[in-house]
């Protein structure tokens, strides 16, 4: 028996979290049963109508809440619920060319010596591989002899300028010093029960929003002890100027006294200064209040970046080594931070009271040097920085919007495709970045089965997905996509803790392990959605952990509105030892890891 039935989502939802109910429908009676029997199970198919044609394979769906209805006319009938949810693409088996040349340009610039260099080694030993030792001395006091001083002594001027403004040119290392991540006071921490009763309570939302919300926490992954201000329970409006910069004055300066602590710099030592704070933008800037706050010198320099979502952390990474190379002997302060009660929702969209639910109280504060003599001290070494912006397409740019809702309230609308578009920007940067860190076995292999899948095409064939009918897309020749194997090129994994959906599609999509994703996991249960600082939580819960040792490289991948991902690599210059203080895991690290994923 097979039952057919086709049904509409509603559109102005996310499709990682809309439930949608099936109306029940009754057996005929020949197949009636007692409960304490076998009994056959009717099979179905569901034609899913809110997708646009030949993008079914991005959904997935999952049977819940089955049971019986108890009263009404269609008592004793099966009732049943499907849970819909928009997959991260399988990006690794779409791979387009034209992104594998951007990694590639990075190789192709430096081919000259990769070309060159073995085989003048090969010329050189083949020269002198037969002569002897005393044939070797003679041939070279036989070519030099004929040279006068000056000669020679120009020759060595000229050979010794040539090294100089080679090593002066090349690019200064950056090193990481150490870092910092706020801790709020256990006062502002929060059960998933005590954040839907401060909702309630500040009278702002109807029982509709506040059970969206119940639900959207219930399979967020966010633990019972994330951090929120004491404002978003207050019947007033919060988001102020004067709210604005009590919270951010409480998180960053929180974070800076930590790390100007770790590190004994002091604030005046400071030649550049990078925050990052996408909603909360005031004039003077955040920059400035920090400058005030600690008295730093006058001609510091001092950046202030807005509107740039969760991957902005990596951003202002990126420009903080820019400005370190152009001044030498200098050190950098990067913070990274969103403010949670200022970008509070009141209102009833459902699309915009998804930050409501994940968005928590988070800062990190970062201290970079270019400095040699700070080597020995520092924990890291930054390896290369990838950025990937998609923002010249209109969905894109729209998938996450702060605008005004029907009500003139103001908040952040969560497109539902966020989760297909955040994995196309992840499939570009990732290709961008795995020809400058994944060994060369991994790249030939990547390389020709992607070029033998490009010139004989690709074509979709059916697969299986909870037990649904989908399409999946694959190769007209049957050549089967290499996923290149991330784990070699890193032991470490700091990806955004977003959402429990997306850590779980990356680790699928990315073949890592468990363990490989336990710190994002961790951070997600513990703090929350941070924004861009939690990539530095995740690093701190390695830390606390006692797992990175010398040599380790750690994959930092973050990704936001724009749409932006980003990717950072660093590689541990020492092993770095379990701390004893200015952690914040030191209090829950026993509980970790968990199960989660389900």
């Amino acid at each position: 028996m097979n039952l057919k039935y086709q049904f509409n989502a509603v559109s102005n939802l996310p499709t990682t979290l809309p439930l949608v109910r099936c109306p029940s429908f009754t057996l005929p009676n020949p197949l009636k049963f007692n409960h304490s029997l076998f009994f056959p199970i009717p099979t179905f198919h569901l034609s899913l109508t809110m997708a646009p044609t030949g993008e079914h394979h991005l959904l997935s769906t999952e049977i819940v809440n089955r049971g019986i209805e108890s009263s009404g006319p269609d008592a004793g009938s099966i009732t049943f619920s499907v849970r819909v949810r928009r997959r991260l693409p399988d990006f690794v088996q779409s791979v387009n060319l034209k992104y594998v040349k951007l990694g590639y340009h990075y190789l192709i610039n430096h081919a000259i010596y990769l070309a060159t260099v073995p085989v003048l080694v090969l010329v050189f030993s083949a020269e002198i591989g037969n002569l002897s030792r005393e044939e070797l001395w003679r041939k070279l006091w036989d070519s030099t002899a004929g040279y006068d001083l000056a000669t020679v002594l120009a020759f060595f001027a000229v050979f010794v300028f040539t090294l100089s403004v080679y090593f002066m040119s090349r690019p200064r290392s950056i090193y990481l010093i150490d870092f910092a991540c706020f801790k709020p006071t256990d006062d502002l921490k929060v059960t998933k029960e005590e954040f839907i009763e401060l909702a309630r309570r500040s009278g702002k939302f109807d029982e509709d929003s506040l059970e969206f919300q119940k639900k959207m926490l219930q399979s967020s992954g966010i633990g019972d002890e994330t951090y929120v201000p004491k404002a978003i329970m207050s019947p007033e409006n919060i988001s102020t100027m004067k709210e604005g910069r009590a919270e951010a004055s409480m998180v960053i300066f929180g974070a800076l006294d930590e790390l100007f602590k770790k590190t004994r710099i002091r604030p005046k030592d400071v030649g550049v200064l990078v925050v990052n704070c996408s909603i909360f933008n005031p004039t003077p800037s955040l920059s400035a209040m920090i400058i005030n706050h600690y008295k730093m010198r006058g001609n510091i320099l001092s950046f202030n970046l807005g509107g740039m979502g969760c991957s902005a952390g990596i951003i202002a990474v990126d420009l903080a080594r820019d400005m370190l190379q152009a001044n030498p002997n200098n050190v950098a302060v990067v913070v990274s931070t969103e403010m949670v009660g200022y970008n509070w929702y009141p209102g009833r969209d459902r699309s915009m009271l998804i930050p409501n639910c994940y968005i928590r109280m988070g800062c990190s504060a970062v201290l970079l040097s270019n400095r040699g003599r700070d080597y020995r001290r520092a924990k890291y070494r930054l390896e290369h920085i990838v950025r990937t912006h998609k923002g010249a397409d209109d969905r894109y740019f729209r998938s996450v919007y702060q605008e005004e809702d029907e009500q003139r309230f103001k908040g952040l609308r969560i497109s539902k495709d966020l989760v297909e578009i955040g994995g196309d920007a992840l499939k570009t940067n990732i290709t961008t970045l795995g020809p400058l860190v994944l060994p060369l076995s991994e790249q030939i292999l990547f390389f020709a089965t992607l070029v033998k899948r490009y010139l004989s095409g690709s074509k979709g064939i059916a697969t299986t997905t909870n037990g649904l009918q989908t399409v999946a897309p694959s190769s007209s020749s049957g050549t089967k996509p290499y996923i290149p194997d991330y784990k070699l090129a890193f032991e470490h994994f700091c990806v955004h803790a977003a959402s429990k959906t997306v850590v779980n599609e990356l680790q699928r999509n990315l073949g890592l392990s468990d363990a490989n994703v336990e710190p994002s996991r961790a951070t997600l249960h513990r703090f929350g959605n941070t924004s861009s600082s939690s990539i530095w939580y995740e690093l701190a819960y390695l830390e606390a952990k006692g797992l990175v040792k010398r040599g380790d490289r750690i994959w930092q991948l973050s990704f936001g509105s724009g749409f932006k991902c980003n990717s950072a690599v660093w590689k541990s210059v020492r092993r770095i030892k379990k701390p004893t203080s200015n952690n914040p895991w030191l209090d829950c690290l026993e509980r970790y890891p968990f199960e989660a994923r389900s």
